[in-house]
């Protein structure tokens, strides 16, 4: 599993992938009693897929999720050529509408909702960022001059800019400078450091300590690296919005099936309905396919 970390770093696959084929390829393993895959073959695919679609009756997505795994494991950890493979059952995947809130849902939810969680909640619907993009945001990754947030490292590896909406260019910037301020006061304890990406803390090793470098939503707990030693502040867990917005749906009797990526899906509709080109939304939204 250590060589599947590996080859994930090497191709700077995101944290959230690498977990996940690490969790398919060890699902793959227990499936075939603990034998290794270069013993059972690029043939114990086919067997594995069809068991999550006939016996765990699995969504598409998480179908396609575990046999992207397998493909990584063979093609790029293992350098198995892995041929046809005869019998593969695909589920189809169902079209569906994205769920969207009106603006008038939109706005007695982001009523409802207090503090930090709020202000994420207000960011997604008023940038269109994925709630993982604005949880990894950097101080440096704002310009509050221009009025512009920079998402780097976003889904498909790929950087984009998108607007800082005038209504929370003053609260974002307070809160920025309210998580200078626990910097400063990390750094007064000798901590103070934030993880960097890929191996940017040997290239750079005072970086860390950098304010640029601090995350927008920093956790409030410190977590010490096992690699360096260091205490490091990672940033504030996705859940923490998740169940806040959730939560707040029923206080503002919204009866809709919606989630935080609702404020993404709702963005771009609401865009769209008010004349804005839909190529200009596209790039807003770091889409690669006008059709998603």
């Amino acid at each position: 599993m250590d060589q599947v970390s590996i080859v994930c770093r090497r191709r700077h696959l995101s944290r959230r992938t690498e977990e996940a084929y690490r969790f398919w390829i060890r699902r793959y393993i227990y499936f075939h009693s603990k034998r290794h895959p270069s013993e059972v073959g690029p043939s114990g695919i086919v067997a594995f897929v069809n068991h999550l679609a006939a016996n765990q009756q699995v969504a598409a997505s998480t179908q396609s999720q575990a046999f992207n795994a397998l493909l990584f494991l063979y093609r790029d950890v293992l350098d198995v050529e892995i041929g046809a493979l005869v019998g593969l059952r695909r589920i189809q995947r169902l079209q569906r509408l994205p769920v969207v809130l009106s603006i008038d849902e939109v706005r007695s939810v982001l009523l409802q909702m207090v503090g930090t969680p709020r202000l994420i909640a207000e960011l997604l619907y008023g940038t269109g960022l994925r709630i993982t993009e604005a949880m990894t945001l950097r101080i440096k990754d704002i310009d509050f001059a221009a009025r512009t947030i920079t998402v780097r490292g976003g889904k498909g590896g790929k950087d984009r800019a998108t607007l800082l909406p005038s209504k929370l260019r003053e609260p974002l910037h307070r809160h920025v400078l309210r998580v200078l301020a626990l910097h400063k006061q990390d750094c007064l304890q000798g901590r103070g450091h934030a993880p960097l990406p890929g191996a940017l803390h040997r290239k750079y090793p005072l970086a860390s300590r950098n304010p640029s470098w601090q995350f927008v939503f920093p956790s409030r707990v410190i977590r010490n690296c096992p690699e360096s030693g260091r205490q490091l502040r990672w940033h504030a867990s996705e859940t923490m919005v998740q169940r806040a917005f959730r939560n707040t749906l029923a206080l503002a009797e919204v009866r809709k099936h919606a989630s935080v990526h609702t404020l993404r899906h709702s963005f771009a509709t609401h865009l769209l309905a008010d004349g804005t080109d839909i190529r200009t939304i596209q790039l807003l939204l770091g889409h690669r396919s006008l059709k998603t």
